[in-house]
């Protein structure tokens, strides 16, 4: 923009008339001013333009041209559309005409931009509107090359996603453990992680706190290893002190995994899994609020499954009634919402247990 464009610019901003009956040391003070705001403009360590209502380039200082890579001639007749990519330049010219309409747009955003030689950047800007006669007739905007973030970014996401990759291995190899040393209930774990993700799903659960209620269902009985191998396999009724032995297996769970720093609470879900709403259940007799949500869900679908599958003692029970099980106990024994929700994917949504 010539100088003469740019001083009346910053008259118009600063609501300076260009002709004034002040004495000339007062129009020195404003040419002094006016060169100052020019040379901050110029020199700024950030891209500034100044666009009207259709997005067309009215001003762009060094900042600008250097960061798209062109000389300060070939800016002149540049517009948004000369500089955004066409993955966002719809978004962008409708957050442009959006703001100078009133609308409630936000005032920072990110978009890709192209430079002179065609290769992409990302990008930050801040967008203030211009007004003149109380009508908004263009903004204002702040530029930051942002691809150093970006790429920092994506290199976290891929080393979050190995992670959790090798992560979501080693739950595998804990669940393949457990069910190879009881074969009677090979695949238990897999279908009680299933519907318990199903769910959470169906609950309107956060992503990862589905993901962990899926993860604490494929390990869920990890602590039946230090449960001898006869009773899990045994044809007859446990006795007492059988099932007390049995009833071990979540406190066993826990000390293998409460060291273990899981993105989600899986040692206490495991630990509360055969906790029961009324305080009747095991190891601490926890009750209601005390219980955690994902140990609620994984309580209804641990039940499920082991009441409608086959066992070395009895032949599975049947859906209808465990699924009548879950409903006389719902308050009682089990969380209200999870037994409607489980109720509504068996009968309504015809969940079936792969």
């Amino acid at each position: 923009m010539p100088k003469k464009d740019l001083s009346t610019f910053i008259s118009k901003q600063n609501n300076i008339p260009r002709q004034s009956k002040e004495t000339s040391r007062f129009e020195d003070k404003l040419r002094k001013s006016e060169e100052r705001y020019r040379d901050l403009v110029e020199k700024a360590g950030i891209a500034i333009t100044i666009d009207d209502r259709e997005g067309n380039l009215e001003y762009a200082n060094e900042r600008y041209a250097e960061m798209f890579g062109y000389g300060l001639e070939e800016i002149k007749n540049q517009s948004i559309r000369s500089i955004v990519h066409p993955d966002d330049i719809e978004r962008v010219l409708k957050i442009h005409k959006g703001r100078l309409n009133g609308n409630k747009v936000p005032g920072r955003c990110e978009f890709k931009g192209i430079r002179k030689d065609g290769s992409l950047f990302y990008l930050e800007v801040d967008v203030v509107t211009l007004k003149e006669a109380g009508k908004n007739v263009g903004t204002r905007s702040y530029l930051w090359d942002i691809s150093d973030r970006k790429r920092t970014e994506v290199e976290v996401q891929e080393t979050m996603q190995k992670q959790r990759k090798t992560l979501n291995g080693t739950i595998n190899a804990i669940a393949l453990t457990v069910e190879a040393r009881d074969p009677f209930t090979s695949g238990h774990q897999r279908r009680v992680a299933d519907l318990a993700r199903t769910i959470a799903t169906e609950m309107g659960l956060p992503k990862d706190q589905i993901e962990g209620v899926r993860s604490a269902g494929l390990i869920h009985d990890l602590g039946k290893i230090g449960v001898p191998a006869d009773l899990l396999s045994k044809p007859s009724k446990l006795s007492k002190t059988e099932f007390e032995l049995i009833k071990m297996h979540p406190q066993i769970a826990f000390d293998i995994l409460k060291d273990i720093e899981f993105p989600w609470p899986i040692a206490s879900i495991i630990y509360q899994h055969h906790e029961r709403m009324n305080g009747s259940g095991y190891p601490q007799g926890l009750s209601d609020g005390s219980i955690l949500l994902e140990a609620r869900i994984l309580a209804v679908a641990d039940v499920v499954e082991a009441m409608s599958s086959h066992r070395p003692y009895r032949p599975s029970l049947g859906l209808k009634n465990t699924l009548d099980e879950i409903s006389i106990n719902k308050g009682i024994l089990y969380d209200p919402a999870v037994v409607d929700t489980c109720l509504k994917l068996f009968k309504e949504k015809k969940y079936a247990f792969k």
